[in-house]
């Protein structure tokens, strides 16, 4: 599958924009509308259903005036509604473009004030003929994803950033991003081309600019923050530092900045203690 071309959404509904993609299924065997089968599935997801088995039982619980509302099909004499099952809902949603739906439902990044990008593996997408679907995704600082795209089997996250931001205004949004895309073309693309901010995680993969944030004297910066949780049975506090002066002198295109991360995580069950410097 293809995605639709890739601009921002239009205010035409929920509805109008699914149109616009390519209905996955060949023409025979069809039983029930594409589009409602993806109403029918967000729906469920904003009821809070979690997997293709809680959405198929909300679909089979919704009364048959939302069913219709949602342009499920009828069957029978007596035109009842027959939602689709969870296994239609799965099938249609691995076949359909995972960045064009995203493309299409996704929110405006312009006056946000951050921007998260990052790539995982989708879930249940792995198959005999080939390795699982790889996504990259923007989301915003308020949790609302923006867009997202599948990388390419035989390239990675980096061939794609830009095609993944370029369709959206990014004036004064801080973009943050892992180490992999810490890139002195990804950092002039973002400061000169879409007039945004951005905070990157340095690592080895740039070892002069590593070695040159981690020689900072950080034990002379009195500027702090301490912040302490826990959840999935560990507990973890990250103490953060940042210098009060700017123009470091670094060797990366538009850094006037630098802050080191220190983790502190414990597993509640062993009681291990691990340690981590993240700059």
């Amino acid at each position: 599958m293809k995605s639709p071309p890739r601009q921002r959404p239009d205010e035409s509904g929920l509805a109008g924009r699914l149109l616009v993609l390519p209905g996955p299924r060949r023409r025979r065997g069809r039983r029930h509308p594409f589009v409602s089968v993806l109403l029918a599935a967000a729906c469920a997801v904003l009821a809070g259903a979690r997997s293709y088995a809680a959405i198929g039982q909300w679909a089979r619980s919704a009364p048959q005036h939302t069913l219709a509302r949602l342009g499920v099909h009828t069957s029978g004499a007596l035109v009842v509604r027959v939602a689709p099952s969870a296994a239609a809902v799965r099938r249609i949603i691995t076949l359909t473009c995972p960045g064009g739906v995203a493309d299409l439902l996704g929110a405006d990044p312009s006056g946000t004030d951050s921007l998260a990008v990052d790539g995982k593996a989708a879930g249940g997408s792995r198959r005999r003929a080939g390795p699982a679907a790889h996504l990259l995704a923007a989301m915003t600082g308020t949790g609302r994803t923006v867009t997202q795209l599948r990388v390419p089997d035989k390239t990675n996250e980096i061939t794609c950033f830009a095609a993944l931001l370029e369709p959206f205004g990014l004036t004064g949004v801080t973009v943050t991003a892992d180490a992999l895309h810490t890139q002195c073309a990804r950092a002039r693309w973002l400061v000169e081309d879409k007039g945004a901010h951005y905070l990157l995680v340095v690592k080895a993969n740039q070892p002069g600019l590593h070695e040159q944030v981690r020689s900072l004297p950080w034990s002379e910066v009195t500027a702090r923050r301490c912040d302490r949780e826990g959840s999935h049975g560990r507990k973890e506090t990250r103490v953060t530092r940042v210098p009060t002066v700017t123009g470091l002198g670094l060797d990366f295109p538009y850094a006037v900045q630098a802050a080191r991360i220190l983790r502190h995580r414990t597993e509640a069950a062993s009681g291990k203690v691990t340690r981590q410097t993240v700059y």
